[in-house]
């Protein structure tokens, strides 16, 4: 009975040696290798693709940019004609005392139609400077949507790096369970023989439920990402392709990439943009102060009628010029002036802010980035090691050098390597597209993505210089 046991502990060591097809499917999850199903699986490119093209929140963000467009038409509308048509019509009574004491009553029927045509001539360069505004407004705009495209090219790329993650967890856990039900049936088989002590059939036993305990939380884990995963880019997960990293793409060191978020970054970018904003609202406060000028031309037809005094009718038409001058306002443009100023001061302290923000996140991004490469090649060592160390402790058992629970810890051992190794793979692939978001260059182009990318510039010539019009371009 003790060599049949003997050989049934060899046969267990050469089958869950570690080189079984869990264990091989799990690390070509792990690893990034190439299965047979990724012919037909879903890569992180085309994840992307459908994240950028249907996200709610970047499309949200789009709709405010084109929000954003009618601010110049708005601006413009200063240069151009008012044109204002109106229409009157009543009844008028009428009672006159004539001079031998008679009365004289009189019901009117009157109507006026006219119109008048309003032209700015000058008030103080305030449509200039109100337009300048409104176009620095829209540039500031787009800087703000392509921080927020990266936000959630980012998320998508977490949202994948998770499930693939967790899925390669889950298959980890299951191969971990495998192995345990084998051994305690091989436990149990000994005891039965006198090979072992009921001591060993509880730790195998106690093992084992642990083992079912992690791989219900490794369930769990994946089911939440892959929650996260259709929130974020519009579809629920099935096979996944391993991702890559975007190293090709970054700068070469801390340096570059710390000068680069400065000078490109969204983020940095939108809040020099907003310190022109600020800095263009003075001139226009300052114009509240200026002389203004107009010119306004009307004609208007009226016309009286009474069946017992006849009809009365009036023709006018006029053209008049209109000059204005402030003298004194009460204070009010004096103090939108001051605010004016203050608030571009304030945007110039957030220009600083955000240019130390952007320094901090690369920093941040790089270090984390060249950490997580370290963590891939020790997490890759410590699991060779520990499935070298597996296999020895096995055949030493099968020899009866080494106890039931010598197993049980290397087998443990083993399963916190992979768990270690799959985290660090996901932490690499994140940590390249964090930094790649860092310097501000996550974007469409940059990945040579499958997609359009969404021109806001189209949308903002569409309605510079539209006069009229109550739908939007895209027909609504």
């Amino acid at each position: 009975m003790i060599g049949r046991a003997a050989r049934a502990g060899r046969v267990m060591t050469r089958r869950r040696s570690g080189v079984g097809p869990v264990l091989a499917t799990w690390t070509a999850l792990a690893l990034g290798c190439a299965l047979p199903a990724a012919a037909y699986a879903e890569a992180l490119p085309e994840a992307l693709v459908k994240a950028y093209q249907t996200n709610p929140q970047l499309n949200a963000e789009r709709a405010r940019q084109r929000a954003t467009d009618e601010n110049v038409p708005q601006a413009l509308a200063g240069y151009r004609p008012q044109i204002v048509a109106s229409l009157s019509a009543g009844l008028q009574a009428v009672r006159d005392l004539l001079p031998n004491n008679t009365i004289q009553t009189a019901t009117l029927k009157p109507w006026t139609i006219g119109v008048t045509v309003s032209q700015t001539l000058f008030n103080g360069f305030r449509t200039a400077n109100s337009v300048r505004v409104a176009e620095l407004q829209v540039q500031s705009g787009r800087e703000a949507l392509r921080n927020v495209g990266q936000g959630v090219l980012l998320d998508a790329v977490t949202a994948y790096t998770n499930v693939l993650a967790n899925q390669s967890l889950v298959e980890a856990q299951r191969s971990n369970v495998a192995f345990l039900r084998e051994t305690l049936s091989i436990t149990q088989r000994r005891l039965n023989a006198g090979d072992v002590t009921p001591t060993d059939a509880a730790q195998a036993e106690a093992r084992l439920n642990r083992g079912l305990a992690d791989l219900n939380a490794a369930e769990v884990a994946l089911a939440v990402s892959q929650a996260t995963y259709a929130q974020v880019i519009g579809n629920a997960p099935s096979a996944l392709r391993p991702a890559e990293v975007v190293d090709r793409y970054l700068p070469k060191s801390r340096e570059d990439s710390i000068a680069m978020a400065i000078r490109e970054h969204p983020a940095v970018m939108a809040a020099s943009f907003d310190v022109d904003v600020a800095s263009t609202n003075i001139r226009v406060a300052e114009g509240a102060l200026l002389p203004s000028a107009s010119l306004q031309g009307s004609v208007s037809k009226s016309r009286d009628s009474d069946q017992t005094l006849g009809t009365f009718a009036t023709d006018q038409a006029s053209i008049v010029a209109n000059v204005t001058a402030p003298i004194y306002d009460g204070g009010q443009a004096a103090s939108q002036t001051r605010q004016a100023k203050e608030v571009t001061a304030q945007s110039r302290l957030v220009l600083d802010q955000v240019r130390n923000q952007a320094r901090t996140a690369v920093v941040s991004a790089w270090v984390t980035n060249e950490g997580a490469k370290i963590a891939v090649s020790a997490s890759e060592s410590e699991v060779k090691a520990a499935t070298v160390a597996l296999q020895g402790v096995q055949r030493e058992a099968a020899g009866g050098q080494r106890t039931t629970v010598d197993v049980l810890n290397s087998q443990a051992d083993l399963i916190q390597a992979r768990a270690r190794l799959i985290g660090a793979l996901r932490d690499r692939v994140i940590a390249s597209y964090t930094l790649l978001s860092a310097v501000g260059h996550l974007d469409v182009k940059t990945l040579s993505l499958n997609t359009p990318d969404y021109l806001p510039e189209v949308h903002y010539q569409q309605v510079r210089d539209a006069w009229h019009g109550l739908r939007t371009p895209s027909g609504q």
